[in-house]
């Protein structure tokens, strides 16, 4: 091999390893957007549970209402009216600008 070859593999090498490192530089950046909105959907998931429990402790025993909803209508009822979705297909997701969902309104009203 000449030493011209032997340069020009090396030039070729480290191209192909800055391709990589930018590749990995690239994909570490994505998986720390992921680990960031994971931990912050942990916590708006929690957010949501302690006002699942907050709410629960505060409706009446009565197990149907004047309305016709029970307990647990009534808890999905106050979470939907705080602005989250309470359907299957958005759960615990937020209404943007508070706009009506069908999917959480049959979850809510249906039977009735």
């Amino acid at each position: 091999m000449e030493k011209q070859e032997v340069y020009d593999q090396f030039k070729n090498l480290e191209s192909q390893l800055q391709d990589v490192l930018a590749q990995f530089t690239d994909l570490q950046g994505e998986m720390t957007q992921v680990f960031e909105q994971n931990a912050e959907l942990e916590i708006e998931n929690q957010h949501l549970r302690d006002l699942l429990r907050e709410l629960q402790r505060n409706l009446p025993e009565d197990p149907e209402t004047p309305q016709g909803l029970s307990k647990s209508r009534q808890i999905l009822e106050k979470l939907y009216e705080e602005g989250f979705h309470v359907c299957r297909e958005f759960y615990g997701t937020r209404r943007k600008q508070d706009e009506e969902c069908a999917f959480c309104l049959e979850v809510i009203y249906r039977d009735q």
